[in-house]
């Protein structure tokens, strides 16, 4: 059987997202978030917060680690990890904690590789991309250790439309 899994990370206030993720995908099995929510977590009862480095006001963890069909998965914002060599941080943090996958954000920049059979995702930001592409989340698909797929969904293939998109697609006569 697999698990599906939202992730999404640095929505910084704008939290009408998740609820539309949680439209969007209302099969999913986990929704998690990587940090900077910067909105009262409580709201969203189906998703999994750590605390990112502008969640100043909430209790929240600063790290979980969860086991999803058997794969220990690490999950932080990773504002202390450093700027230079940070996938290779990523993976010795995952080795130390005998995990798998390693969820995380802060960068606002996108990525889902497998370095070391460890994978690293950042679901960039659905708000502020750093990485000169548009507003990203990501999807990921595990059925065991050799099966796990993970999409990273830009806004263009987004299921819904974003607030930003909305005002383009106004018509003024």
């Amino acid at each position: 059987m697999a698990t599906e899994i939202i992730i999404a990370s640095d929505t910084h206030g704008r939290s009408e997202y998740l609820s539309q993720l949680e439209q969007a995908y209302p099969h999913a099995d986990l929704f998690i978030h990587c940090g900077d929510l910067e909105d009262d977590a409580s709201y969203f009862n189906r998703w999994i917060f750590v605390r990112g480095n502008n969640d100043f006001d909430f209790n929240l963890d600063d790290y979980k680690i969860l086991t999803i069909e058997g794969m220990r998965t690490y999950i932080f914002h990773s504002q202390r990890m450093p700027y230079y060599n940070r996938e290779k941080a990523l993976v010795k943090l995952a080795l130390e904690n005998d995990c798998q996958i390693v969820l995380f954000g802060h960068t606002h920049m996108a990525m889902a590789e497998k370095i070391h059979g460890i994978w690293l995702i950042n679901p960039g930001s659905m708000t502020f991309p750093r990485d000169g592409n548009s507003p990203c989340y990501a999807r990921m698909v595990i059925e065991d250790a050799n099966h796990v797929q993970v999409e990273l969904i830009h806004q263009e293939q987004w299921p819904f439309e974003s607030p930003q998109q909305k005002k383009k697609n106004r018509y003024w006569f």
